[in-house]
């Protein structure tokens, strides 16, 4: 990843944890008051309920005049204190606070219950118990150790989800840094033959046809650039379309490269016959010259190619180096490549196939690598 885009990520995954854990935390905090508060009414509901047994077994046996022995309960201290507030019977684990009904001291809760009446000389049923406590302690350490995984999966998730919704621009600022190479290199080979020709023009003080067609393939290959950077980058739909014989544009395309082909020595055969369609101009001129422009850049020096129009059809045929099999579903994605035996920015066939889509024309690719390349466009569907 570059600079930019591990800035990207690290935002985002830093915005996303931080989000993921306050909200942790708030959903922990209010869970765990809820369960502390559910928790310290059930401890007052038993210890009462035990304080009330207590009390019902005392007046029991003292209407039916039987001896009272008091009973053990799990997890609570019960006791029994007379109106002198001395220990009558049980045990405790702490002073106990007779003008408090329900209190809690350290760890420990302590309820007082006076609904004895006096019966067996018992005014006061105390409980005091410290299992609440015990119980909110490992609630505490519960919800401690499940924030704990929780949060330790959330940092997987959102590393995980950081890299899949960055994934995109990573491609993409990858795509931009591959690209700007590829300019920087296009730009260097007709700008540097553009300098040397017209040095050695300025050197020799004559005209000399080779230097001036070696500045003017030069200067056709920038507009070239130009023209695709352009079209790909500030591309309007004001122009309107008009019906055009679309082999007169073709054979301006065919003129406007032949110092090219020329210069590698490519045989040209031609067969164009009138073939009206109704387009842009600007368009009809990027979809003859891309395609011509590929066969010759993708053409071995001294190979053939074959161009021809149709009342409904443009063929451009070479012997060129072809297409491997598994490259023919990706040749239209925009600064993508079959290869790289001629440089290029892998933006034509893109704006071959926008503008195909645009007007609901056809286009068909036949290629055998090492072979050569057969591209058909159909302007009207089969009847």
């Amino acid at each position: 990843m570059n600079k930019i885009t591990k800035k990207s990520f690290y935002s985002f995954l830093a915005l996303y944890l931080i989000s993921s854990f306050l909200f942790l935390a708030l959903a922990a905090y209010w869970f765990f008051n809820s369960q502390v508060s559910m928790e310290m009414n059930n401890n007052y509901y038993k210890m009462t309920n035990i304080a009330d047994k207590v009390s019902s077994q005392i007046i029991q046996a003292d209407m039916m005049h039987k001896e009272y022995k008091l009973e053990h309960f799990p997890y609570a201290l019960v006791a029994l204190y007379d109106k002198e507030k001395k220990l009558l019977d049980g045990e405790i684990q702490q002073e106990v606070d007779f003008s408090k009904d329900f209190y809690m001291q350290g760890s420990f809760f302590t309820l007082v219950s006076r609904h004895v009446a006096g019966h067996l000389g018992v005014e006061y049923v105390v409980v005091q118990s410290s299992q609440c406590s015990r119980n909110i302690m490992n609630l505490k350490n519960k919800i401690a150790y499940t924030v704990i995984f929780t949060a330790f999966f959330i940092i997987i998730i959102s590393v995980f989800l950081s890299y899949m919704f960055l994934r995109p621009i990573r491609d993409k600022m990858q795509e931009i840094e591959e690209f700007v190479k590829d300019t920087t290199h296009e730009l260097n080979t007709p700008i540097t033959a553009l300098m040397m020709s017209t040095s050695r023009l300025k050197s020799k003080k004559t005209y000399d046809e080779k230097i001036v067609k070696n500045i003017s393939i030069s200067t056709k290959q920038l507009y070239d650039i130009y023209s695709s950077l352009s079209y790909i980058s500030f591309d309007t739909k004001q122009e309107s379309a008009v019906e055009i014989d679309f082999s007169t544009t073709v054979a301006e395309a065919i003129a406007y490269f032949g110092e090219l082909l020329e210069k590698k020595n490519i045989q040209l055969k031609t067969q164009l016959q009138p073939c009206f369609i109704t387009i842009t101009p600007i368009k009809a001129k990027m979809l003859a010259n891309n395609l011509i422009s590929n066969a010759i850049k993708y053409s071995n020096p001294h190979g053939t190619m074959s161009i021809a129009t149709s009342h409904n059809s443009f063929i451009v045929e070479d012997t060129g180096i072809g297409i491997a099999k598994e490259k023919l579903k990706i040749i239209f994605k925009r600064f993508v490549r079959a290869n790289s035996y001629a440089g290029g920015f892998g933006v034509g066939l893109n704006i071959v196939e926008s503008i195909i889509k645009e007007y609901d024309f056809r286009i068909k690719i036949d290629s055998i690598e090492g072979e050569g390349t057969k591209v058909k466009i159909t302007f009207s569907p089969p009847q």
